[in-house]
């Protein structure tokens, strides 16, 4: 719980935790899970302050109050170009405000710690806590959850499924009803979508080693003009992976189909910018030529009798 010597706030132990009894028992609903969380690795427990109990919240907005203008009253016209540089800075003001005696008890607040609390502390753990950040998120119908603006895969048995997120500086983890269900690298940069092979299913783990370079391969092979379609395909996206399905459907379009017609849809597509399998099936039922499409593109352009010309304006 909180307990408070001049002003200064202190997490103490509970005798029942040093007891051994399970430190589980002593969330409070009305903790955040991240917070309790961190109670739970400091072995502490946390007594929040009442609603409509004033007297709770005097002690802890008095400390709060010292410290804001201890500290910040201090170094408010000081620049700082890092963060360790103010930490540096802050650890020197907070060492001074701890030895400085107060008016009213003659002594300072260290020397109360070492005398009253230090006994009732337990030793830190060996390793520090890390923060986390717990979110829900559904699952998507892609077996993906989205998580600050990039996408985590989970087993796709669980589309449609609310699951729990542990988010920190580092990891992605993901659970399910308490078990953990899938874990990631957290992207900052880069490729959206991180997924796990073994999350995918069957049908879709073939698709798992294609690439851009592989379908502008296939589509090579029919001609120049089909490659440049796919690779415009490509890189109209924001991202290469998101036009795979276009790419493969347009490709499927041409089978069956003569390789010069197909180079000639695929450049009539380039020319009115027909990225899309629907465009590229309508090119394909109208049979546009190639040649065709190059003559009606300059039949009438510099002809029609509405041009003037820059003569006109001199």
């Amino acid at each position: 719980m909180f307990r408070f010597f001049g002003g200064v706030p202190r997490l103490l132990v509970p005798d029942n935790l040093k007891s051994g009894v399970n430190k589980a028992s002593f969330y409070d609903p009305e903790i955040n899970r991240t917070y309790g969380a961190m109670a739970f690795h400091y072995s502490v427990g946390i007594l929040p302050a009442r609603p409509y109990k004033p007297r709770d919240k005097a002690k802890v907005e008095a400390g709060v109050r010292f410290a804001q203008a201890y500290i910040l009253g201090r170094l408010r016209r000081q620049i700082f170009f890092s963060l360790a540089e103010c930490n540096a800075a802050i650890a020197i003001a907070m060492q001074r405000m701890n030895e400085r005696p107060m008016r009213k008890l003659g002594v300072s607040r260290r020397e109360l710690f070492e005398k009253i609390e230090c006994d009732a502390l337990n030793p830190l753990p060996a390793v520090d806590w890390e923060f986390a950040e717990w979110k829900r998120a559904r699952v998507n119908l892609d077996y993906h959850i989205e998580v600050h603006d990039f996408f985590y895969s989970v087993p796709h048995a669980l589309i449609r499924a609310e699951v729990d997120v542990r988010v920190t500086a580092r990891m992605i983890e993901i659970f399910h009803r308490g078990q953990r269900v899938g874990v990631h690298e957290r992207r900052y940069l880069g490729r959206r979508h991180g997924t796990d092979p073994d999350h995918m299913p069957s049908s879709h783990r073939r698709y798992a080693e294609w690439t851009p370079d592989r379908f502008r391969r296939w589509a090579g092979k029919i001609g120049p003009s089909t490659e440049g379609l796919i690779t415009a395909v490509l890189a109209n996206r924001p991202h290469p992976e998101q036009g795979f399905r276009t790419s493969l459907g347009i490709l499927k379009l041409y089978r069956g189909v003569d390789a010069d017609r197909a180079e000639a849809v695929s450049a009539r597509a380039l020319e009115i910018g027909g990225l899309t399998c629907k465009s590229v099936a309508s090119l394909l039922a109208q049979k546009h030529d190639k040649s065709t499409s190059k003559d009606c593109g300059q039949a009438t352009l510099f002809d029609h009798a509405n041009l003037r010309g820059p003569g006109y304006y001199h």
